[in-house]
Protein backbone atom coordinates (compact mmCIF):
# COMPACT_ATOMS: atom_id res chain seq x y z
CA UNK A 1 0.00 0.00 0.00
CA UNK A 2 2.65 2.44 -0.79
CA UNK A 3 1.82 6.13 -1.12
CA UNK A 4 -1.14 6.21 1.42
CA UNK A 5 -1.19 6.30 4.89
CA UNK A 6 -1.57 3.27 5.82
CA UNK A 7 1.94 1.93 5.06
CA UNK A 8 3.05 2.80 8.32
CA UNK A 9 -0.47 2.38 10.18
CA UNK A 10 -0.29 0.86 13.70
CA UNK A 11 -2.24 -2.37 11.74
CA UNK A 12 -5.65 -1.43 11.77
CA UNK A 13 -5.85 -0.32 8.05
CA UNK A 14 -6.80 2.50 8.88
CA UNK A 15 -4.52 6.35 9.10
CA UNK A 16 -4.54 6.59 13.00
CA UNK A 17 -3.20 10.11 15.33
CA UNK A 18 -0.01 8.34 15.44
CA UNK A 19 -0.14 7.61 12.01
CA UNK A 20 -0.59 11.80 11.72
CA UNK A 21 1.71 13.05 13.80
CA UNK A 22 4.58 10.52 12.06
CA UNK A 23 4.27 11.29 8.27
CA UNK A 24 6.46 9.04 6.47
CA UNK A 25 9.66 10.75 4.67
CA UNK A 26 7.58 10.65 1.30
CA UNK A 27 4.74 12.63 2.92
CA UNK A 28 6.71 14.92 4.14
CA UNK A 29 8.81 15.31 0.95
CA UNK A 30 5.69 16.15 -0.98
CA UNK A 31 5.07 18.82 1.68
CA UNK A 32 7.78 20.36 1.02
CA UNK A 33 7.37 20.20 -2.73
CA UNK A 34 3.99 21.60 -2.66
CA UNK A 35 5.29 24.58 -0.38
CA UNK A 36 7.76 25.49 -2.61
CA UNK A 37 6.29 25.35 -5.41
CA UNK A 38 3.51 28.01 -3.92
CA UNK A 39 6.19 29.93 -2.77
CA UNK A 40 7.92 29.79 -6.41
CA UNK A 41 4.54 30.94 -7.47
CA UNK A 42 4.19 34.19 -5.66
CA UNK A 43 0.68 32.52 -4.12
CA UNK A 44 2.51 31.53 -1.50
CA UNK A 45 1.08 31.82 2.40
CA UNK A 46 2.96 35.00 3.25
CA UNK A 47 1.06 36.91 0.44
CA UNK A 48 -2.03 35.62 0.60
CA UNK A 49 -1.91 36.08 4.68
CA UNK A 50 -1.10 39.83 4.27
CA UNK A 51 -3.54 40.40 1.07
CA UNK A 52 -6.12 39.31 3.26
CA UNK A 53 -4.96 42.22 6.09
CA UNK A 54 -3.18 42.55 9.43
CA UNK A 55 -3.36 42.80 12.88
CA UNK A 56 -1.86 45.59 15.17
CA UNK A 57 0.41 43.67 17.78
CA UNK A 58 1.97 40.95 18.71
CA UNK A 59 1.21 40.06 22.21
CA UNK A 60 3.20 38.37 24.72
CA UNK A 61 2.10 37.11 27.77
CA UNK A 62 2.85 34.17 30.65
CA UNK A 63 1.23 30.73 30.53
CA UNK A 64 -0.23 30.94 34.30
CA UNK A 65 -3.66 30.02 34.04
CA UNK A 66 -4.33 32.71 36.93
CA UNK A 67 -4.11 35.54 34.73
CA UNK A 68 -5.26 34.39 31.73
CA UNK A 69 -9.20 35.71 31.64
CA UNK A 70 -7.45 38.93 33.01
CA UNK A 71 -5.71 39.01 29.91
CA UNK A 72 -8.02 38.87 27.19
CA UNK A 73 -10.21 40.71 29.15
CA UNK A 74 -7.31 43.87 29.49
CA UNK A 75 -6.53 43.15 25.67
CA UNK A 76 -10.56 43.48 24.85
CA UNK A 77 -10.81 46.69 27.23
CA UNK A 78 -7.89 48.31 25.46
CA UNK A 79 -10.23 48.08 22.10
CA UNK A 80 -7.80 45.17 21.05
CA UNK A 81 -9.88 42.48 20.23
CA UNK A 82 -9.34 40.17 17.62
CA UNK A 83 -6.56 42.51 16.56
CA UNK A 84 -3.55 40.49 17.75
CA UNK A 85 -1.52 37.82 17.55
CA UNK A 86 -0.45 36.06 20.39
CA UNK A 87 2.87 34.19 22.20
CA UNK A 88 2.79 32.40 25.48
CA UNK A 89 5.69 31.91 26.89
CA UNK A 90 6.68 31.08 30.90
CA UNK A 91 7.78 34.38 32.38
CA UNK A 92 6.65 36.10 29.54
CA UNK A 93 9.66 38.53 28.69
CA UNK A 94 11.99 36.48 31.11
CA UNK A 95 10.74 33.59 28.72
CA UNK A 96 11.72 35.31 25.95
CA UNK A 97 15.20 35.93 27.31
CA UNK A 98 17.12 33.60 29.59
CA UNK A 99 19.66 31.03 30.05
CA UNK A 100 17.80 28.39 31.39
CA UNK A 101 15.63 27.82 28.58
CA UNK A 102 17.32 29.86 25.09
CA UNK A 103 15.51 27.89 22.80
CA UNK A 104 12.21 29.84 24.19
CA UNK A 105 14.20 33.16 22.87
CA UNK A 106 15.00 31.70 19.66
CA UNK A 107 10.97 30.86 19.26
CA UNK A 108 9.75 34.33 20.48
CA UNK A 109 12.43 35.73 17.92
CA UNK A 110 10.68 33.40 15.03
CA UNK A 111 7.04 34.34 16.23
CA UNK A 112 7.60 37.91 16.19
CA UNK A 113 9.23 37.29 12.17
CA UNK A 114 6.26 35.28 11.58
CA UNK A 115 3.86 37.80 12.89
CA UNK A 116 5.26 40.85 10.74
CA UNK A 117 5.29 38.93 8.00
CA UNK A 118 2.26 37.19 7.78
CA UNK A 119 0.08 40.06 9.67
CA UNK A 120 1.94 43.20 9.54
CA UNK A 121 2.27 43.83 13.11
CA UNK A 122 3.54 47.24 14.07
CA UNK A 123 3.76 46.59 17.48
CA UNK A 124 5.06 44.08 20.09
CA UNK A 125 3.16 44.14 23.62
CA UNK A 126 4.64 42.56 26.66
CA UNK A 127 2.49 41.94 29.50
CA UNK A 128 4.36 40.22 32.69
CA UNK A 129 2.49 39.45 35.72
CA UNK A 130 3.42 39.41 39.69
CA UNK A 131 3.56 36.29 41.99
CA UNK A 132 5.34 34.95 38.32
CA UNK A 133 6.03 30.90 39.12
CA UNK A 134 8.94 31.17 35.84
CA UNK A 135 10.53 33.86 37.98
CA UNK A 136 11.16 31.93 40.96
CA UNK A 137 12.32 28.55 38.42
CA UNK A 138 14.64 30.41 36.64
CA UNK A 139 15.84 33.44 38.91
CA UNK A 140 15.42 30.57 41.91
CA UNK A 141 13.89 33.77 43.64
CA UNK A 142 10.52 34.13 44.87
CA UNK A 143 9.97 38.36 43.92
CA UNK A 144 6.18 38.22 45.56
CA UNK A 145 6.88 39.65 49.31
CA UNK A 146 8.45 42.67 48.23
CA UNK A 147 6.12 44.57 45.70
CA UNK A 148 8.61 47.21 44.88
CA UNK A 149 11.83 44.65 44.33
CA UNK A 150 9.30 42.47 41.94
CA UNK A 151 8.58 45.37 40.19
CA UNK A 152 11.92 46.57 39.78
CA UNK A 153 13.13 42.55 38.80
CA UNK A 154 10.53 42.84 36.02
CA UNK A 155 10.93 46.40 34.73
CA UNK A 156 14.02 45.82 33.99
CA UNK A 157 13.79 42.31 32.41
CA UNK A 158 11.19 43.98 30.20
CA UNK A 159 13.35 47.07 29.41
CA UNK A 160 15.89 44.71 28.26
CA UNK A 161 13.96 42.96 25.92
CA UNK A 162 12.57 46.39 24.73
CA UNK A 163 15.97 47.38 23.58
CA UNK A 164 16.51 44.14 21.86
CA UNK A 165 13.46 44.44 19.42
CA UNK A 166 14.61 47.81 18.90
CA UNK A 167 17.67 46.86 18.01
CA UNK A 168 16.51 43.84 15.82
CA UNK A 169 12.94 45.58 14.87
CA UNK A 170 13.49 49.01 14.46
CA UNK A 171 10.27 49.87 12.99
CA UNK A 172 8.24 47.78 16.21
CA UNK A 173 6.79 49.97 19.21
CA UNK A 174 7.02 47.90 22.27
CA UNK A 175 4.64 48.68 25.10
CA UNK A 176 5.68 47.12 28.69
CA UNK A 177 3.00 45.98 31.44
CA UNK A 178 3.21 43.76 34.86
CA UNK A 179 -0.08 42.95 35.61
CA UNK A 180 -1.50 41.80 39.01
CA UNK A 181 -3.41 38.90 40.03
CA UNK A 182 -6.18 40.91 40.06
CA UNK A 183 -5.88 41.73 36.60
CA UNK A 184 -4.94 45.40 37.75
CA UNK A 185 -1.78 46.57 34.97
CA UNK A 186 0.78 48.74 36.21
CA UNK A 187 2.50 50.49 32.65
CA UNK A 188 6.10 50.01 32.62
CA UNK A 189 8.40 53.14 31.06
Amino acid sequence: MSGNHSERSSGTGRCGARDILRPSRRQMLRIAGIGSVALASGGGLVGRATAAGGTDALLLNCIDYRITAATTDYMAKRGMAGKYDQIVLAGASLGARNDKFPAWGATFWDHVQVAKDLHNIREVIVIDHRDCGAYKVILGEDLAGDREKEFDVHAAQMRMLRAEIAKRHPDLSVQLFLMGLDGKVETVA
